[in-house]
């Protein structure tokens, strides 16, 4: 199945403003809302979410760390590359940003605290123990994290299911973090 990759000049009319945003922001359009520029509701979703994602107490570290677990944890090919990308664009120190692709520890134990919590939300579909709370609380987290990692896991969510299904292609600045 082969999925349309618009741009600001084909896309359906009210995706148009949309792209025309993204090349603003990004200086580029790229391709996932190429992807997702089919039904425009979903590319203003996204983008509100990740907006919203984005002005939470969450600082850049804490960004990454929620966006590029959950990217791993779904072999997202697209994203995965994309943020880190993006994290060496919001000067994210290159340990934790490898410490993510690489599947090993964080080097702080908060960080790793806010690893291992969104893992266990993916994974457990929102269900978490009374230790893994513990652990999170202990760490120096506050229930609001708990909402602020749904809400970029919502986010996430919509943007690697479409590249899985639409097979998105990498954009060109992220191709040298595949």
């Amino acid at each position: 199945m082969k999925f349309e990759l618009y741009t600001k000049d084909n896309a359906p009319k009210e995706s148009r403003p949309l792209m025309e945003d993204s090349l603003k922001v990004f200086g580029f359009v790229p391709n996932l809302h190429g992807v997702m520029a089919e039904v425009p509701g979903m590319l203003s979703t996204y983008k509100d979410l990740h907006n919203a994602f984005q002005a939470t107490s969450f600082d850049a570290e804490e960004l990454t760390v929620v966006w590029q677990t959950i990217n791993v944890e779904h072999e997202c090919h697209y994203c995965t590359p994309a943020h880190t990308g993006i994290a060496h664009m919001m000067k994210v120190d290159t340990a934790i940003i490898d410490a993510l692709v690489n599947k090993t520890e964080m080097p702080t134990k908060k960080l790793q605290a806010l690893h291992e919590t969104t893992l266990a939300l993916v994974r457990n579909r929102g269900h978490l123990s009374d230790s893994e709370l513990a652990a999170f609380f202990e760490a120096g987290h506050e229930k609001r994290n708990l909402l602020e990692i749904i809400l970029g896991l919502s986010q996430k969510v919509m943007s690697n299911y479409v590249n899985h299904l639409a097979e998105t292609p990498v954009d060109e600045p992220f191709l040298p973090y595949v």
